[in-house]
C-alpha cells in the first residue's frame, strides 16, 4: 500500500468510496447512495489538488484524505478508506501527508470532526495530537421568506476591481474572531467553482459586519435543494448577536433566491449563544459529532463566538 497525491482520474473511484464508506458506518440500506446529490471530493480537490491524497493497493485508489488551510487554523477529512480494509493501517497512512501539509501552512489551530460515538476514530486522531472537546451540531431548517436584508452584497455580484478589497475586509472580521484565519480560499474556491456564493454584510462604517460562504444545490457539499452554510461568522462585540440574526436572514435570503428549500449549518455548542439563537430560530439537529483540536484549546469556539461552520 502506498499514499501518493489525488489526481483528477482518481476522483470517480474516490467518491465512490467517500459515499459507501461513511454509508456503511451509519448503516444506511444503500450505502453507496449516501450523501446523495452533495459532492465532497470534486469539489475539494479543485479548491486545491495539491493537498488532496490517495491510498492506492496494487495500483487501485482504496482511500483519500483532504486538508483545507483557514490562514491560522487548518482541518483535514473526509478520510476514508474501503470497507473492506478498514482497521489495516490504511487510515493512519493517509494522515501522514495532510500533517505534512498543516506544517508546510504553518496553521496555529488544528481541528477535524468526527463520530463522537466511535472509540476508533477518537484514539486514531488523539495519536496524531487531537482532543475532542464539544459537540458539534449539523443542523437544519426548513426556509422561510423573508424580506430583503438591507446591507446584503453578493461576493459574485462585484466587479474583478472590488473583489480583492471585499477580501480584505472579509478577513479583518474573521481575524477579529481568531487571529489570522481566512476564508479567502474558500470564497474563491465557491466562486471558482460555482458552488453557491459568499454573502458579506455591509455595516455602519466602511467595515464588514459579517459573512458567510454558501453551498447551493446538487454539486456543491449541499446537495439537491439544499442551501448549505460552510462558514459563517460576525463581527464580535456588541450587538454581534443582532449581527448574527442579519446573518442568518441573509442566508434565508439567498437560499430563497435560489430556489431552495432546507438551510443547512453546524455550530459548536461550546458557541451557546449562536446555538441558541439558531434553536430559537427554527433550526433542528439531524446530526450530531464532535471536533477535535490540537492543540487541546477552544481555537474560536467560545461561548459568545457567533460562527457557524464544523470541519466535516
Amino acid at each position: 500500500m502506498s499514499v501518493r497525491p489525488l489526481v483528477e482520474p482518481d476522483l470517480d473511484r474516490a467518491d465512490e468510496i467517500f459515499r459507501v464508506a461513511f454509508g456503511t458506518f451509519l448503516g444506511a440500506p444503500e450505502p453507496e447512495t449516501f450523501f446523495g446529490t452533495a459532492d465532497y471530493v470534486h469539489t475539494r480537490w479543485a479548491a486545491d489538488p495539491h493537498s488532496a491524497f490517495a491510498a492506492t493497493l496494487e495500483g487501485e485508489v482504496v482511500g483519500s484524505n483532504f486538508a483545507a488551510n483557514w490562514g491560522s487554523v487548518g482541518f483535514f477529512g473526509p478520510l476514508t478508506v474501503r470497507p473492506d480494509l478498514w482497521d489495516q493501517g490504511i487510515g493512519r497512512r493517509l494522515m501522514e501527508p495532510v500533517m505534512a501539509c498543516f506544517d508546510t501552512w504553518e496553521n496555529r489551530h488544528l481541528g477535524l470532526f468526527t463520530f463522537s460515538h466511535s472509540p476508533k476514530h477518537l484514539e486514531l486522531y488523539r495519536r496524531y495530537g487531537f482532543w475532542p472537546r464539544f459537540l458539534t451540531a449539523i443542523m437544519k431548517k426548513q426556509v422561510a421568506v423573508s424580506a430583503a436584508v438591507p446591507g446584503r452584497v453578493l461576493y459574485s455580484e462585484l466587479s474583478a476591481a472590488e473583489r480583492p478589497d471585499a477580501l480584505s475586509l472579509s478577513r479583518a472580521v474573521t481575524g477579529a474572531v481568531y487571529e489570522g484565519l481566512s476564508l479567502e480560499r474558500e470564497i474563491m474556491a465557491t466562486q471558482a467553482q460555482g458552488l453557491g456564493d459568499t454573502i458579506l454584510l455591509e455595516g455602519a462604517d466602511s467595515d464588514l459586519d459579517g459573512l458567510a460562504v454558501c453551498h447551493c444545490g446538487a454539486g456543491s457539499e449541499a446537495g439537491e435543494d439544499v442551501c448549505f452554510v460552510k462558514f459563517g461568522a460576525v463581527r464580535p462585540g456588541p450587538d454581534a448577536a443582532d449581527r448574527f440574526e442579519r446573518l442568518l436572514n441573509a442566508c434565508e435570503q439567498l437560499a430563497t433566491e435560489k430556489g431552495l428549500g432546507q438551510l443547512d449549518a453546524g455550530v459548536s455548542l461550546a458557541r451557546q449563544d449562536a446555538y441558541r439563537c439558531m434553536v430559537d430560530r427554527g433550526f433542528r439537529t439531524w446530526l450530531q459529532g464532535v471536533t477535535m483540536h490540537k492543540p487541546n484549546e477552544p481555537g474560536y469556539s467560545n461561548p459568545d463566538a457567533y460562527v457557524i461552520d464544523d470541519w466535516r
